[in-house]
């Protein structure tokens, strides 16, 4: 399954969030140190729900870029 990330620069390094998975966050000094936490974090999440008998959200979130 593939999930979308929200990255976002705060004043000390980078945050992300995944929409799909309510709660499944990371943050790190870079993005890439981040976008690495993320995978690692989404993976765990769903793992935990799965131990739990908990359903695992199907991916449904989408992005696209608005240009003004």
């Amino acid at each position: 399954m593939r999930y979308v990330a929200v990255y976002e620069r705060t004043p000390s390094g980078w945050s992300a969030y995944v929409p799909d998975l309510p709660g499944c966050v990371a943050a790190g000094d870079t993005r890439d140190e981040t976008e690495r936490l993320t995978r690692e974090a989404v993976a765990l999440h769903i793992e935990s729900l799965r131990e739990s008998g908990d359903p695992v959200p199907s991916p449904g979130a989408w992005t696209s870029l608005v240009e003004v």
